[in-house]
């Protein structure tokens, strides 16, 4: 047995890789969780991959997709983050860099793990960064006897934890950002256009709908609206 963790990594990795291409057959475990994610074994397994060593992985149990999955939020796309900042700025500041990856096109639900004493404190810069009103849910001690999933919105779950303790493993989940209301619509026209530019009418409504998850009747009644407007066909 011989730990690795982030004090040691870089120093280990190489004489790790040695013992395996001298024909030594080594297992990384994660005492909780996943290696790689979240937890070491990034650096070892980059270096081995890079000296030819052959790697590979027994899929285990996963508390990012587990939440995921009970969360009640749009699956996929997601964007796994790991663990926010400890301290207030540096959290407050990491936020603020979602949220302008956002604000540039970004959609997708993020999952964060987070310690349970900072869970509330977290909740709170989340939903000042990222809306109150956003979607969310807040899982603990996955797979374990006192599991639970709370879901509501950021605002909504930083109060709740405001004067409840969070024990236990925390996974937060929160759902992806709403398109702005004043733009949605000229977007969507602007899809469209580049869409018909290239396919019929028909085609065109078909694929923006499917890309952007709005009901297919609304989208091509506006394709037929477009199209008639510029004196096209409605093939």
């Amino acid at each position: 047995m011989i730990a690795l963790h982030d004090h040691n990594e870089a120093e280990m990795a190489p004489r790790l890789v040695a013992r395996m291409q001298a024909g030594e057959a080594l297992a990384l475990v994660s005492d909780a969780g996943t290696p790689l994610v979240s937890d070491p074994g990034y650096r070892l397994a980059r270096a081995a991959i890079a000296a030819g060593v052959p790697v590979t992985a027994i899929p285990g149990p996963n508390a990012a997709l587990m939440a995921l999955t009970l969360s009640g939020l749009p699956p996929h796309p997601f964007l796994f983050h790991g663990f926010l900042p400890p301290k207030a700025a540096a959290r407050a500041a990491e936020i603020a860099r979602m949220a302008a990856l956002e604000a540039a096109g970004l959609s997708a639900t993020l999952i964060f793990y987070e310690a349970p004493h900072r869970a509330a404190e977290a909740l709170a810069a989340l939903a000042e960064g990222l809306g109150a009103d956003r979607p969310a849910a807040l899982a603990r001690e996955l797979t374990k006897r006192f599991e639970e999933v709370r879901r509501g919105t950021l605002g909504e779950l930083a109060a709740h934890y405001a004067t409840h303790e969070a024990r236990g493993e925390v996974v937060l989940c929160v759902g992806p950002a709403p398109p702005p209301a004043e733009t949605a619509a000229e977007t969507l026209d602007a899809t469209l256009r580049d869409a018909m530019a290239r396919m019929s009418v028909r085609d065109a409504a078909a694929a923006v709908a499917a890309a952007t998850g709005l009901p297919r009747k609304r989208v091509y009644a506006r394709a037929l609206e477009l199209s008639s407007e510029a004196g096209g066909s409605t093939a």
